[in-house]
């Protein structure tokens, strides 16, 4: 059975991907069905001296963004808890280490009061420095404690001022924290440096980057951003996966988060009973410069080091994110008291970090787990991941090569025809 699977893996791999995104894991369902608290937003806006510039429809960047704050406010699901965070909105000085202080909550994170929190940004003025890391660090604790969705969402026309604190480094960190914030990015002007620096912030944290010029598209995108943040979703809880088997953490059905280092192994273990099959996917992301060509291997292999079945999948470069997956049945037993099996799953990659880029922290992995009810017969998944999908493909077989024979012989006859005539 073993060499079967391994002859399959192509097709098993695209199952498992399947199952896993149709067939939420079952100790996912049971994550999204607790009870949890209000989701949670933060809106970082710059009010730096450059967002006076008058390039948005005519009217300055701080216009522009002040009335999509206004119709963003007045759009807010009432289950959503906003907070407006400012960065360069109160230092007008040349005093660079005062000016990369320069954040301040100007809306407290909580329940919404419109009145006030359009007051509040009616007052901005744009007047000081660009420091988004510090800003990025205080919105992370203004959003601390619990556990609903929590999302960051930046605004801002310029790079970060304040190096060498790297806003993308504070965001790989806050993303290592496994606390499950995610932070989106919109760039007020179409500059590659800014497009660069606002995407690698998203793409360390799952969020994404925007590059908007109109404020139509600028109020458009909070607006969604905002009412996505209400939207339930399964939050990945944060594993420690081992160098070897034998210390690896067991888990259950469900959806996990860890680290990887470039080139490390991970391992995990998973029980799995006479009849039970264990499903498993991960995806790992290069959140940061890699060289091109590479993999990620997934393999669930025994206690003893015997493989039982593998998943790859390789990247040249063009996906910042790399997927595989498995499925290994466990045949039924006679005996009713058969224990489980103990499977180990060890991830595998072959990423390599590009000239100075920073190893640490590791690359960002989501662990999918589901052990399920088997098929009728182990051996059906083994099969080319057909089942007993294979009487359908022998008659379509069987179908093909009899069309072709009448196709040619009508083809002959049709010639022979034509040659009379």
């Amino acid at each position: 059975m073993i060499t079967r699977q391994r002859l399959a893996v192509g097709v098993c791999a695209l199952l498992t991907a399947l199952a896993a995104g149709i067939a939420v894991p079952a100790g996912a369902v049971a994550d999204e069905t607790t009870a949890q608290d209000a989701p949670k937003v933060d809106l970082v806006l710059d009010v730096s001296g450059s967002m006076r510039a008058r390039d948005i429809d005519g009217d300055s960047r701080m216009a522009a963004a002040k009335q999509a704050f206004n119709e963003v406010l007045d759009a807010t699901p009432e289950e959503v808890q906003l907070g407006i965070r400012t960065l360069g909105a109160n230092y007008p000085g040349n005093d660079r280490k005062t000016g990369c202080k320069d954040t301040a909550q100007l809306y407290p994170v909580g329940p919404l009061n419109r009145t006030q929190a359009k007051t509040a940004v009616a007052t901005l003025q744009p007047t000081g420095w660009t420091p988004i890391g510090p800003a990025l660090q205080k919105a992370a604790d203004d959003l601390s404690g619990g556990n609903g969705t929590r999302r960051i969402v930046l605004i801002t026309d310029g790079e970060d001022t304040c190096a060498p604190l790297d806003p993308c480094e504070v965001a790989r960190e806050i993303a290592a924290k496994g606390i499950g914030l995610t932070i989106d990015t919109l760039g007020l002007v179409p500059d590659a440096k800014l497009s660069k620096q606002l995407s690698c912030i998203a793409e360390a944290t799952g969020g994404t980057y925007t590059s908007v010029q109109h404020k139509k598209e600028l109020s458009g995108k909070v607006n969604q951003l905002v009412d996505r943040t209400a939207d339930k979703v399964v939050t990945p809880v944060a594993v420690d996966g081992t160098a070897q088997c034998a210390t690896a953490p067991t888990l259950k059905s469900g959806l996990y988060t860890d680290r990887e280092e470039f080139g490390q192994h991970r391992f995990y273990r998973v029980d799995v009973k006479p009849g039970q099959e264990l499903r498993a996917s991960v995806s790992v992301s290069d959140d940061r410069q890699v060289n091109p060509d590479y993999g990620v291997t997934l393999r669930a292999i025994t206690v003893h080091g015997r493989e039982i079945v593998r998943g790859e999948a390789t990247g040249t470069g063009r996906t910042d994110v790399l997927s595989t997956g498995l499925r290994y049945p466990k045949a039924e037993s006679d005996d009713e008291n058969a224990p489980a099996e103990t499977v180990c799953l060890q991830i595998a990659d072959s990423f390599s970090p590009a000239a100075g880029v920073k190893t640490t922290p590791g690359l960002p992995l989501e662990l999918a787990v589901d052990v399920v009810d088997g098929p009728d017969r182990a051996s059906d998944v083994a099969s080319f991941g057909l089942g007993r999908g294979w009487w359908l493909l022998g008659a379509l077989v069987l179908t093909g090569f009899l069309a072709g024979l009448v196709w040619g012989w009508l083809s002959r006859w049709r010639v022979a025809v034509w040659r009379t005539n």
